[in-house]
């Protein structure tokens, strides 16, 4: 099964566009440097996302978890001619890295990248939000959605990642995560002020567009 998926997900990068070289550079580096790369976006969700983005074309763009900054230039890409995207991580220790990525991007001038606690960098920040990215610590992502779905226009977009966790949400695991990313999914099928439906694309991105 796992030779499958791999090779599906060869054919999927295989039938996409290509990445530019900054973003295959983020990927190659961020395998070679970091302790959990898989956290990273990757090619074919990096596109999927740069896709959403541009049909939306948001003035505004709130990520949380930046991690690599990989998931945040495909966003970037679909950004209005004025448009900003701010996004926000804890870790420090990546902060100089980041922003030489952003400062070699098309966006260096578009991208507001924040460190500090999201939960009190969001306050900080104003206005409507045409996309919101969770991405960040699970245990927030409710906290998150309920404090910023009002800030999101009729037609604005919610993405929440790792939202099937690793298959785990249909298993019936005990674990917490698991409950907590269960607890989630259910909670945000039943509110009405979004449409939704989750893509199974790498560990679940969950698209809700807000009514």
């Amino acid at each position: 099964m796992l030779e499958t998926e791999e090779a599906l997900n060869t054919y999927l990068e295989g039938t996409c566009d290509e990445e530019s070289e900054l973003l295959k550079r983020i990927n190659r580096e961020t395998y070679l440097k970091e302790t959990m790369p898989h956290m990273l976006s990757g090619h074919f969700q990096g596109r999927v996302l740069a896709m959403l983005s541009k049909l939306v074309q948001p003035k505004q763009i709130l990520e949380i978890g930046t991690f690599t900054g990989y998931a945040t230039l495909c966003l970037a890409e679909g950004l209005s001619a004025d448009g900003v995207i701010h996004t926000i991580d804890i870790n420090e220790e990546q902060q100089e890295r980041v922003q030489g990525y952003f400062n070699e991007s098309p966006y260096a001038e578009q991208i507001q990248y924040h460190i500090g606690d999201a939960a009190t960098v969001i306050s900080s920040i104003e206005g409507l939000l045409d996309i919101l990215f969770i991405d960040a610590d699970k245990k927030r992502n409710l906290f998150y959605y309920d404090a910023l779905i009002e800030r999101v226009p009729s037609g604005g977009l919610i993405l929440i990642d790792n939202v099937l966790w690793k298959g785990k949400v249909v298993l019936n695991a005990a674990d917490s995560q698991t409950k907590m990313v269960s607890t989630l999914n259910e909670t945000l099928a039943k509110d009405q002020r979004v449409e939704k439906l989750i893509l199974p694309i790498r560990d679940g991105l969950f698209v809700l567009r807000k009514k």
